[in-house]
């Protein structure tokens, strides 16, 4: 079966008004690529792509031109009783939500608009497998990027925020991608488990970049006892404190999380002043995370290769 396209915009000739109604247009069940072109904008609504909506192909032009938005929070704030009230919860204020496999998103941007102070504001949460973003920008300050479950891939993508901003228990890599650090806080809080657990992050040849001031971003903190985050060939401007990892305030962290750098540089990139319960890799133990065969271990029938060669950009 070919592969089925869809328009938005939200003005003049497509298909629909809304991102979320092309995504509602797709079959539960779905086993077609569809590609939703969406026309330079700023879309304000939160999306949901469901579970069994597969194989959905998000496309804009330019990121900076296309913008799918919206300002949940995970705690609302009650100004008339000066109270603290649940909202929805980390896993439930994304912007965006994708729990249909096989998603893709191109020449987009996911933001979180609430602005800094709000506390949780998930840019986009990802619950399926194999997905991939392909120059796309996630923008928020605390828990911008929520890579909750599956493998994912992304690569020339930008992402920035402040605490937490990177964070989950996936299987991901990073590939050529920009991080930049808005304010004090922690890159990553990767969340895997137990030791058993194959999950983990991998940057591989980013660059990370900060407001100008110096030492004052951690490259990750284990938000589960076995975090697992690999930096290998990334840049590192000053931003980025020389101590590197924090323990999240339990020393027991330190004997479980495994956090490593290989080759990284910069004046952010400070080996021998980094704690001493990270460490960097040596070349033998460097091939299980330096390829795409990190989030794709199946050499027989490759998903990754699959999702590169049906990249469909959005054209006029």
């Amino acid at each position: 079966m070919g592969t089925r396209i869809i328009t938005v915009a939200q003005e003049g000739a497509a298909d629909y008004r809304t991102v979320q109604e092309a995504i509602d247009a797709v079959p539960l069940s779905n086993t077609c690529r569809t590609v939703i072109r969406i026309a330079p904008g700023v879309y304000r609504q939160v999306l949901y792509v469901p579970k069994t909506k597969n194989l959905i192909t998000l496309a804009g032009i330019r990121p900076e031109e296309t913008v799918l938005t919206w300002n949940n929070t995970a705690v609302k704030i009650d100004h008339h009783q000066a109270a603290r009230v649940i909202g929805t919860g980390t896993f439930g204020c994304g912007s965006t939500i994708v729990e249909g496999e096989d998603f893709i998103a191109e020449n987009i941007t996911f933001e979180n608009s609430a602005p800094e102070g709000s506390g949780q504001a998930v840019a986009i949460r990802v619950t399926a497998d194999r997905c991939a973003f392909y120059n796309c920008r996630f923008l928020s300050f605390q828990d911008t990027l929520y890579l909750h479950h599956g493998k994912q891939y992304l690569r020339d993508c930008y992402i920035e925020g402040s605490v937490d901003f990177i964070f989950g228990n996936s299987t991901a890599l990073l590939e050529h991608c920009h991080i930049h650090c808005k304010s004090p806080g922690f890159i990553t809080a990767q969340s895997r488990k137990s030791s058993q657990e194959t999950t983990g992050y991998v940057f591989l040849r980013c660059v990370i970049t900060g407001n100008g001031g110096t030492q004052y971003a951690y490259l990750g903190r284990p938000w589960g006892p076995f975090g697992r985050v690999v930096y290998a060939y990334t840049y590192m401007d000053g931003c980025v404190k020389q101590a590197g990892w924090n323990n999240w305030g339990n020393t027991e962290n330190e004997r479980s999380s495994c956090f490593y750098e290989y080759k990284c540089f910069g004046p952010g990139s400070s080996p021998t002043k980094r704690v001493t319960w990270a460490r960097e890799l040596i070349d033998e133990e460097t091939e299980q995370f330096l390829g795409h065969s990190f989030v794709d271990p199946d050499t027989q029938r490759p998903w990754l290769a699959q999702r590169m060669a049906v990249r469909i950009p959005y054209s006029a």
